[in-house]
């Protein structure tokens, strides 16, 4: 099929050249989501869904084998289901026959449709029967689970047909496992792909057992369903061509539970393998610091070798003991923005939800702090920093930007030490790599005090980042390895469940993953998932995450959306970004967390989600194409513009970063420029001259001409006064800012209003 003469049909033909674009082909057509749509510039909700309704017109011969058949053979899981007409023969002997072709046909446009609608291949009808497939072409990790849900709702589907007054009734066989799948046969019209194995004699067999109006599974569906079903033993049945008694269960209906997986905490975490000396220090630790002897651990690692599962244990072991604790986590997305995660931390612990306006953020913000005995002042200072307004109960005093900055430094110390009078206080302070200036300065102060405090405080890394705190008798350094061969091989074991994989999956698996717990866990998961024991084992993580976000077709946009705004995204952002219908989004999003891909923190419509890890982010970012992520961080940035008008102000920086990820390079130099100029003017000058550092090397990719060089040496001149400041008059980065500035300077004619200039390069 043509697809531009698909769309001329439609009327639509001025999208033809964003369907040729984006590589949308006939094979891919019949599988566009809305969200696909969106992406590829189709924003008119008219002309959505007229293309839509026409998708899924082909989506039903699509489920109905009308699709480009693949030549390769392949070796994988698959979920078979097979439906029958109960009483077809019946029926054929008391209708005529073209009323009997009537009812055979609505029968299967009511199985197909309900089959396209879950993802599945039509392969073959016979007549009364249809054998579908669940995991081909298009694999998805819930393949059984899919298969489960279309057995029951075609049987409903077939239930309510009214065709010439028949009452149609139907029954349905699922069967799970190994098979070979995509030699052709046949020739011309009768050419189809073969499946190999025992898996669709099983499910045709457990069909003829079936009861009219059920749906029967076996064992190895039922393994993949968990609990998502309630179900009825039906305990060994006989299957010709099979020695022993098969068990089978019947499905009643889904169950209550809302996921096949549990959340972050709990009994969801992979069992701590491998870090019992690691957990020991972090153990000697607390006892020592709740004697007052404060303790700093200084945590480093590779991503994903377990930095985080370690904080998270100890956080588990200490659960039932009074303390209190406190996380702060830096962002790759707010290394410019002074004291983040502090403000951060602030928000979550007085619990601001978007929509609160400032008095009640002020209310909660005071109830949260009052927990630390704080001074009005220090109240007051805490509140500015949130972007909170003064109040008669807490003044805020008229000082300097400088002393303003140390008195609020003060303030958070003096509330950790009032935390810490209450009850040992367990400080956790993650991705330090990212960290702001200010927050690096605030937590130098930390470190000085906690050593007289009940407080166990730990710092989490990635080895480029060098710690200073080193060599202080309260500081212990400690460097996770990968782990060890056995460690790994129990760790392949636990997360498997009792799952037996073959020892040579198991190696491959060890040696692929190179000791990295994170790494391990990915890959085992997708082995087992799949089903694929040898060659179908990614090589790699990313290939690892990517597979999963291939299967989760439908939401992998949702997912490419939220890593763009960041590790953490909030549905509100999100929904204004990707502007899906509520629904569609809800789905996604319960999709992705059920996979286990993002976690969620809160309920809808305030709820915010979060990565597993910064490499899922990575790797969803990381899929886009250049056009597409531009798009997307240009949507993100007016997305915020329109509905976080306050940021603009506030963070100029998370736009200037968006900004530049688009490539809308003029509008990124102008908040950078913002950006460094609103943090000189708080006194937090090490994060204003990296803003200007940044606002030049973009400005760097503009064409040379007359105003580029005004505002290059406009930049200039405001990075060497940081400069100056952060390095000292000595510092060769000042003088290197102030030297081209001065030779802009000379070029420009010495301009009255960079008079200046040359003081400050003499300085």
């Amino acid at each position: 099929m043509d697809v531009a003469d698909w769309l001329r049909k439609l009327g639509l033909e001025q999208y033809a050249p964003a369907f040729r674009e984006n590589d949308v082909d006939a094979q891919v057509l019949p599988r566009l989501t809305a969200e696909d749509l969106i992406s590829i510039g189709v924003t008119s909700v008219g002309h959505r869904r007229r293309l839509l309704d026409a998708i899924a017109t082909l989506g039903v011969e699509a489920a109905s084998g009308a699709v480009p058949m693949r030549a390769e053979a392949e070796r994988r899981q698959l979920t078979v289901m097979f439906c029958d007409l109960v009483g077809s023969t019946e029926l054929s002997s008391r209708l005529d026959p073209e009323d009997y072709r009537e009812v055979i046909a609505a029968y299967h446009r009511a199985v197909a449709k309900i089959i396209f609608e879950a993802d599945g291949l039509v392969s073959r009808y016979m007549g009364d029967g249809v054998l579908i497939y669940f995991g081909y072409p298009q694999a998805h990790e819930d393949d059984a689970e899919r298969a489960v849900r279309a057995g029951l709702a075609s049987l409903d589907a077939v239930g309510r047909l009214d065709v010439k007054s028949v009452k149609l009734r139907a029954r349905v066989g699922i069967a799970t496992g190994l098979v070979v799948v995509g030699d052709l046969i046949g020739e011309g019209s009768a050419q189809e792909q073969s499946v190999v194995g025992e898996t669709p004699n099983l499910a045709a067999r457990l069909q003829v057992l079936a009861e009219p109006d059920t749906v029967v599974i076996a064992a190895g569906t039922r393994r993949l369903l968990g609990n998502l079903f309630e179900y009825r033993d039906l305990g060994g049945v006989d299957i010709k061509g099979i020695a022993a008694r098969v068990p089978a269960w019947q499905v009643l209906r889904a169950s209550t539970v809302a996921s096949r997986f549990e959340a972050l905490r709990g009994s969801a975490l992979t069992p701590l393998i491998g870090r019992d000396a690691e957990i020991d220090l972090l153990s000697r630790g607390w006892a020592r610091a709740q004697t007052g002897d404060g303790q700093i651990v200084l945590i480093s690692g590779e991503p994903g070798i377990g930095k985080s599962r370690i904080t998270e244990e100890l956080e588990g072991r200490l659960h039932a003991e009074p303390h209190i604790r406190l996380r702060y986590f830096c962002s790759h997305y707010h290394q410019d923005s002074a004291l983040y995660p502090f403000v951060d931390q602030l928000g979550r612990a007085a619990g601001f939800v978007p929509d609160d306006p400032p008095a009640a953020r002020l209310e909660k913000l005071e109830a949260s702090l009052a927990r630390a005995a704080l001074p009005d002042e220090d109240v007051a200072f805490i509140a500015d920093l949130l972007s909170l307004p003064a109040s008669d109960r807490h003044p805020l005093p008229n000082l300097s930007a400088q002393r303003k900055k140390e008195r609020t430094l003060e303030a958070l110390i003096h509330q950790l030490e009032g935390l810490a009078h209450r009850q040992p206080v367990l400080m956790i302070f993650e991705d330090v790599h990212w960290i702001d200036p200010t927050s690096r300065e605030l937590l130098d102060l930390t470190i000085e005090r906690v050593r007289n405090l009940p407080v166990l405080l730990v710092v989490t890394f990635r080895p480029e980042f060098q710690p200073v705190w080193t060599g202080q008798p309260q500081v212990t350094m400690l460097t996770l390895d990968r782990l060890a061969w056995r460690d790994r091989t129990a760790l392949v074991e636990q997360i498997a469940g009792g799952r037996a994989l073959p020892d040579e999956v198991v190696d491959q698996i060890i040696d692929r993953t190179d000791g990295v717990p994170l790494f391990i866990e990915e890959l085992t998961k997708n082995v087992l998932e799949s089903g694929v024991p040898l060659v179908g084992i990614p090589t790699s993580l990313h290939d690892s995450l990517m597979a999963r976000l291939d299967r989760l077709a439908s939401v992998r946009r949702v997912a490419q959306i939220g890593a763009a705004i960041g590790r953490d995204f909030s549905y509100a952002l999100l929904r204004a970004v990707s502007r899906l219908p509520e629904d569609e989004l809800q789905s996604a999003l319960n999709r992705l967390v059920a996979s286990e891909l993002v976690f969620q923190r809160g309920t809808l419509p305030e709820a915010v989600y979060s990565f597993k890890h910064a490499l899922v982010q990575d790797a969803a970012h990381g899929s886009l194409l250049r056009s597409s992520r531009q798009q997307l961080h240009a949507q993100i940035a007016d997305a915020l513009a329109t509905h976080f008008p306050e940021l603009m102000d506030s963070q100029p920086e998370l736009f200037a970063q968006h900004y530049a990820e688009a490539g809308l390079i003029e509008t990124s130099v102008a908040y950078w420029d913002k950006a460094g100029r609103r943090s000189a003017a708080r006194s937090a000058v090490a994060e204003a001259a990296t803003q200007f550092q940044k606002a030049l090397d973009q400005l760097a990719l503009l064409p040379d001409n007359r105003e580029r060089q005004r505002h290059e040496l406009e930049l200039r001149s405001n990075l060497g006064a940081t400069l100056l400041v952060v390095k000292g008059f000595a510092a060769p980065e000042a003088g290197h800012a102030y030297a081209r500035a001065r030779e802009l300077w000379e070029q420009m004619g010495s301009p009255l209003e960079f008079r200046l200039v040359p003081y400050g390069q003499s300085r």
